[in-house]
């Protein structure tokens, strides 16, 4: 109906499915991808043989499964952005409901590896954390919903979209994982801003929320030790947050040395959530800074290039995308110099991990598609023609 009414650009007839990918793609946006890719097997040469050796494995042994992971989450994530946004949103919901039938599943059926938490599922060879699928497909359905009610005799999306968060919500802190289940609200929460939301209900949540955050506090001993842990003023030097802490320190502006560094042979997470650690110490704040100005650049790239859209699906889910992408780096970068309490989130394309390389290769995927130049006019060629 859009194009119906607006008319079409003109495209090139019979082009090529490669030459037209790579000429509609954010290519900035994909090189950035790339060398965050490299710098995380790099690091992983620095943090992963000490866990190796402690395993029975040979030194490289996490390298080799993280270059495989990466690999095949690089290609899902090429394919992905080939796709077009009806695909997008087909496959998304389609994924949704099969990652939350998983999450919903996990009491019965999944395992907690001797962690307390049970968050996977156990295939043998590797496990399978259904959550970090989830967000992507939550994204998704999520835009679809929202944009489904903005149109003439539309569902309820946005208040379908809050129903069904809050049931998110719930089976997460019920594993218990506080920090995924945070990171969706706050992603859903962006959306629904960008969707008109008023700003006295985002407000009611936001209160909603930091009430629940008191109630698992005093009722749940896991997350009160983070708390406690983050808000005391002394850092013990023998936990996770003391070893990164001090290696950050340790690494100054250029850091110990490639193969200098000491924390990861005292992190059992070096490879994983404190993977910027080692960096740091290694390689110094140089490198640190780098990391995150390729994150920086991904995910403010793909908000200023979704501001020319016309679709509000792709509007919301290409900004729900980056909002996932972005915060969970922030989260991850916030534990590690202890800005943030404890969550045990991985940094994105960087840290060890199958699932989350794989549903991050997923999201980054989604959202080049979403954010590849199409045959339209732009907003602000509407904005202009309605003020002329």
């Amino acid at each position: 109906m859009t194009e119906m009414v607006h008319g079409l650009a003109p495209v090139q007839p019979g082009e090529p499915i490669l030459p037209k990918w790579w000429r509609t793609l954010d290519r900035w946006t994909l090189t950035s991808v790339l060398i965050l890719f490299a710098v995380g097997l790099l690091l992983g040469f620095a943090a992963s043989p000490p866990l190796a050796e402690k395993t029975g494995y040979p030194p490289f042994h996490y390298v080799t499964r993280q270059a495989y992971y990466g690999s095949l989450a690089l290609v899902v994530m090429v394919i992905l952005s080939m796709m077009s946004p009806q695909a997008i949103r087909r496959l998304g919901v389609l994924g949704f409901f099969a990652s939350f039938v998983a999450l919903a599943l996990l009491p019965v059926l999944g395992t907690d590896f001797g962690k307390g938490a049970t968050r996977r599922y156990s295939l043998g060879f590797a496990s399978v954390q259904p959550s970090e699928f989830l967000k992507p497909g939550f994204i998704i359905f999520s835009a679809w919903l929202m944009s489904a009610s903005t149109e003439i005799f539309g569902p309820p999306g946005k208040r379908l979209s809050l129903v069904m968060a809050m049931v998110i919500v719930v089976f997460l802190v019920m594993q218990p994982d506080f920090g995924q289940a945070t990171l969706i609200l706050a992603t859903w929460a962006i959306m629904y801003f960008v969707a008109g939301a008023p700003i006295t209900l985002l407000a009611g949540i936001a209160g909603m929320t930091v009430m629940a955050g008191s109630l698992a506090y005093q009722h749940s001993e896991h997350f009160a030790r983070r708390i406690d842990g983050f808000l005391s003023a002394d850092v013990d030097p023998r936990t996770q947050i003391g070893y990164a802490a001090n290696a950050i320190q340790e690494g100054g502006l250029f850091g110990v040395g490639v193969g200098g560094g000491t924390v990861k042979w005292s992190l059992p997470d070096a490879h994983t959530d404190f993977i910027i650690a080692v960096a740091a110490e290694e390689y110094g704040l140089l490198l640190v800074l780098f990391v995150i100005l390729l994150f920086i650049l991904v995910t403010v790239r793909s908000l200023f290039r979704l501001i020319r859209e016309r679709d509000p699906f792709i509007r919301l889910a290409g900004t729900g995308l980056a909002a996932l992408i972005g915060m969970q780096a922030l989260i991850n970068l916030g534990v590690a110099a202890r800005l943030l309490p404890a969550k045990g989130m991985t940094l994105p394309f960087v840290s060890y991990g199958g699932s989350s390389l794989l549903a991050v290769g997923i999201a980054l995927g989604m959202l080049l598609a979403l954010t590849r130049t199409r045959p339209q006019g732009e907003m602000s060629d509407i904005i202009r023609r309605r003020w002329s």
